[in-house]
């Protein structure tokens, strides 16, 4: 199948986990638009509204520093080939290839759900993270703006916040953000996966432009929020050579820590990661997969707790070594941070506090 412009997947993959047949890329999913030189028409992008009975999603993984979580949105337009989240389509009947990216769900209830849940009166605070599973700052957070409830919420309540996203719409909520930050009570963390713009429109095609993320890290910190930078995923014999460059433009923004990680390729991420190599990175596609399978024990992913999110081999004994050679030369140390819990308050009900 042919390239689809701004999109990221090359197809629309069949989900063999819930026999969810091969999708077609026609009829109503596309705009009236010839083909030009190759590309397929553009999709349209649609969003569904979500009506979820709870808000907060529980985990108990030990890979991950955190128990709960908001997702405002399902799938995001984004369109990384290497988001993780991609499998999460197939519950929905719908493919984890262009369905993820441009078949969206929104949650206009999130807020509403938010404040019942922190309302409980058994509920034990601890950070809650965004941007977990779909970025909360893609497109459409611009229109639809749920994300911003709910963070408005939260800082109404003085609950502790980690966002990650790849997006610059970040700096949006400063206002709120920014006193939050004041009282130890949030953190971001910004992916950069690439400096290069040509990698970027393929990888991570409607992400926005890798010079806003790290002007956002720089805004992010001068308004005093913790602010991260997670290389994220470093893509093998494409992408590594920019990690330590990635490392020192963290530095210059400011970011008082930096993570990398490889990239996972999960279930039906690993045919549509390999389709997109063939597409655009044909003399390299069996070199990049063979050194991802070398770091995840001859598979294209290790799916182990403890395991999944961990290198092994000489690939990754070289990977962890140049970026902790890279953090030492500009001078970053690794930080950790405790959120506060002891601020919080339970949500203002319809009667006004007697106190």
């Amino acid at each position: 199948m042919g390239t689809i412009k701004g999109r990221g997947a090359t197809e629309n993959d069949a989900s063999m986990r819930f026999n969810l047949p091969q999708r077609e890329v026609d009829g109503d999913w596309l705009d009236a638009l010839p083909e030009v030189d190759g590309e397929l028409p553009r999709l349209r992008t649609t969003v569904i509204i979500e009506k979820p009975r709870r808000i907060i999603t529980r985990n108990d993984s030990p890979d991950i520093g955190f128990d709960r979580s908001i997702n405002a949105y399902r799938g995001c337009e984004h369109g990384c080939i290497y988001c993780f989240a991609r499998p999460s389509h197939a519950y929905h009947d719908l493919s984890p290839g262009l369905d993820f990216e441009t078949k969206l769900f929104a949650k206009p209830g999130a807020p509403e759900l938010l404040r019942q849940e922190l309302s409980k009166r058994h509920y034990k605070v601890a950070p809650l993270a965004m941007g977990t599973n779909t970025d909360p700052y893609q497109p459409i957070e611009s229109q639809w703006r749920i994300t911003r409830q709910c963070i408005e919420i939260l800082a109404e309540c003085r609950h502790p916040l980690i966002i990650t996203t790849k997006s610059n719409r970040v700096v949006r909520d400063l206002d709120l953000l920014g006193p939050m930050a004041a009282d130890n009570l949030t953190a971001v963390a910004m992916s950069v996966t690439s400096l290069t713009a040509a990698i970027s429109r393929t990888l991570e095609p409607r992400a926005p432009h890798p010079e806003k993320r790290l002007a956002a890290v720089a805004m992010l910190t001068q308004a005093g929020v913790p602010t991260f930078v997670n290389i994220a995923p470093v893509v093998p014999a494409i992408t590594d050579h920019e990690m330590e460059a990635i490392v020192e433009r963290s530095a210059q923004a400011g970011a008082i820590g930096v993570n990398f990680m490889i990239v996972r390729l999960p279930h039906e991420v690993s045919p549509l990661f390999r389709a997109w190599l063939d597409a655009h990175y044909p003399d390299r596609a069996g070199k990049v997969m063979n050194i991802i399978r070398e770091m995840k024990g001859g598979r294209d992913n290790d799916p182990r707790f403890h395991g999944r999110m961990r290198v092994q081999g000489i690939w990754g004994e070289l990977f962890r070594a140049r970026f902790k050679k890279a953090m030492a030369r500009y001078g970053i140390e690794q930080k950790r941070l405790s959120l506060r819990t002891d601020l919080f308050r339970p949500p203002r009900g319809d009667q006004l506090s007697l106190f």
